[in-house]
């Protein structure tokens, strides 16, 4: 069992010293009585990870509802292996069970309606209405409606893929019923977005089944940024790899796109491909505006970053690739595991009236396949900077792989095992 010892010493939230820990040691004392009730909204990495650790660190003393609208988690990470034909949708699946269980968690299968952060309720679409004394909403990424002309309504036409479930399963298909000699284009949209290097990731282990199963197709990046963005000299090497088959093509504005020819309508341009496969621009998940949240460049929610708590709502605490990020902060599933303990910690103080750990470290790994074996990595570290009042970068932390290579590929296939217990088992 992973004990709220260990994180507070791996993740660094030791450094709160005797206030968190003192604040998280009492509520093992509180017995069978309940000290709040704690609704999430959102399974995903971030929300899943916050019913856990908040059941665990108070030994059973918090309730903890979580609402989900899917019945299983099914992970954004390693979906694109999936896509390449090297996994199965079964593989990236796991049940919810040992979170009701095992740690106690009320898991209600619903979609969440509205929220009323005045009276402090969530309203869901079958179960009623739920109330409780903090919320935290782990609402993912949605998309933004006609940022892309002729998008909106077609998106079975043209799937993004960028949410793993049936769109996954849709892109699947259409890259294997495509024929040799086909041209399977990528569209990336302006960051920030969700997963930084997924998309390069992506174009790899589709070229990597095309250069088996199709060796005449193509694959074309169209990247609305001006080059790479994550890993870029190790992505620039993949590419290379791929000689002849992968094209990048950087500055690529999508305008709009044409459903029934499956056409890319770019600034100066017009590309025609078999599958298309457009990102759209991105912002908080749709919860986040049903609850009023206030949200910067009309996109992402700034928090408190001691406490996951949106700045002007409170009670109301917000995880993961719904944030505004810190500084090279990645939106990704490692950082809403590890936000989510950030939020649980911070919960537990705040029912016992006691601050905050005033410097929380978290750490982001993040694999990439270029092809069916061989990964590369980036790493980072970030801590709490009080005069700047946000995660700062630590310096000569982290870093990135010297090559690809197979070992990373056996760390990858691990890292998402672990995290997937650590959330869920």
């Amino acid at each position: 069992m992973f004990t709220r010892r260990d994180f507070l010493k791996t993740a660094g939230v030791a450094a709160a010293g005797s206030t968190t820990l003192a604040g998280l040691s009492a509520c093992a004392t509180v017995g069978g009585t309940s000290r709040g009730h704690v609704v999430i909204v959102g399974g995903g990495y971030g929300g899943a990870t916050t019913a856990k650790y908040l059941r665990m660190w108070s030994n059973g003393t918090v309730d903890v509802t979580l609402i989900e609208r899917n019945p299983t988690f099914v992970s954004c990470p390693i979906s694109n292996l999936v896509i390449g034909g090297l996994k199965q949708m079964e593989d990236i699946t796991v049940s919810y069970d040992n979170l009701k269980s095992k740690w106690g968690v009320k898991l209600i299968t619903d979609e969440v309606t509205a929220v009323d952060t005045a009276k402090r309720t969530v309203t869901t679409a079958k179960n009623g209405t739920v109330g409780y004394d903090r919320l935290v909403l782990s609402p993912g990424i949605d998309f933004i409606p006609n940022a892309v002309a002729g998008l909106d309504g077609n998106e079975e036409r043209i799937p993004h893929a960028w949410k793993a479930g049936p769109q996954t399963v849709v892109l699947r298909k259409q890259l294997q019923d495509m024929a040799d000699g086909g041209v399977f284009a990528l569209h990336i949209p302006k960051v920030p977005y969700r997963c930084p290097p997924g998309p390069y990731e992506r174009a790899c282990v589709v070229a990597n089944y095309l250069r088996q199963a199709k060796p005449k197709s193509k694959v074309l990046v169209l990247d609305a940024n001006g080059e790479i963005q994550s890993k870029k000299a190790l992505f620039t090497k993949a590419f290379e790899s791929y000689k002849g088959m992968i094209e990048y093509v950087p500055n690529s504005e999508l305008r709009g796109v044409d459903a029934a020819s499956r056409t890319a309508e770019l600034e100066f341009d017009k590309i025609k491909a078999d599958v298309l496969n457009v990102i759209p621009p991105m912002r908080a998940g749709n919860i986040a505006l049903k609850a009023g949240l206030p949200l910067i460049n009309d996109r992402w929610v700034d928090v408190d970053w001691l406490t996951l708590e949106a700045k002007g709502v409170p009670g109301v605490h917000v995880l993961g690739d719904a944030l505004f990020p810190a500084p090279t902060m990645p939106k990704s599933g490692h950082m809403a595991n590890q936000h989510g303990k950030v939020a649980a910690a911070a919960i537990l103080n705040l029912f016992e009236g006691l601050a905050p750990n005033p410097t929380p470290v978290v750490m982001n790994t993040c694999y990439s396949f270029v092809d069916s074996k061989n990964v590369i990595h980036v790493a980072s570290v970030h801590q709490y900077d009080a005069e700047k009042k946000q995660p700062m970068p630590v310096q000569g932390a982290g870093g990135v792989s010297m090559a690809a290579n197979e070992l990373e590929g056996k760390a990858a296939l691990a890292w998402a095992k672990n995290i997937w217990a650590d959330m869920l088992a």
